[in-house]
């Protein structure tokens, strides 16, 4: 079968697109994707991957991801940052370099609009980002929350940044403070 590859912007997905791609995001995460994840990934780009249907019609979704805005704080500097979320492959569909090509195009969106990508690895995904070239940032992490800066040691290790090519990358001894956002921060 042919995989097709969608870019759009959430303003562009119909009610039943993403009543696929949550579907997709809940069998992909066996049922630990709760709906403030799904809101994360909301606002932003999102890249779709289907397998053709047998007569050349839409396909089924087998991997999305999604980049949205967010401002980092970094050495006094608000930095605009490509964030991806919700990079998901139907269970059934894995080890097939699926994922790799969600990753690419995210990238390609990074590295034309924002000066640094960020991310939240879990434990299974890291080795596809760390084989990508992003790396776990070193420097402390933290939050604007709502009282002001908080840090959040347990995201320390898991959150991984990549420079698109050209741009600085940020200071390894330096702090991210990301902005606020309802349910996990990060």
């Amino acid at each position: 079968m042919t995989v097709t590859l969608t870019l759009t912007h959430t303003a562009g997905l119909g009610p039943g697109e993403r009543g696929e791609i949550r579907a997709l995001l809940d069998a992909a995460f066996d049922g630990d994707f709760a709906d403030e994840d799904f809101e994360h990934a909301l606002g932003g780009m999102h890249v779709l991957l289907r397998e053709d249907g047998p007569h050349g019609s839409d396909g089924v979704l087998v991997a999305h991801g999604s980049v949205v805005q967010r401002r980092v704080l970094h050495n006094g500097r608000a930095l605009r940052t490509g964030y991806v979320e919700a990079v998901a492959v139907r269970p059934d569909r894995r080890r097939r370099g699926l994922a790799g090509q969600v990753m690419a195009e995210l990238e390609r969106v990074i590295g034309g609009a924002y000066v640094l990508g960020a991310l939240s690895a879990s434990e299974a995904g890291a080795a596809l980002y760390e084989g990508r070239g992003w790396r776990p940032h070193p420097g402390p992490i933290g939050v604007l929350g709502p009282t002001g800066p908080e840090r959040l040691a347990e995201e320390e290790g898991s959150t991984y940044v990549w420079t698109p090519p050209g741009a600085a990358p940020p200071d390894p001894a330096g702090r991210l403070d990301f902005d606020w956002r309802d349910g996990d921060v990060l």
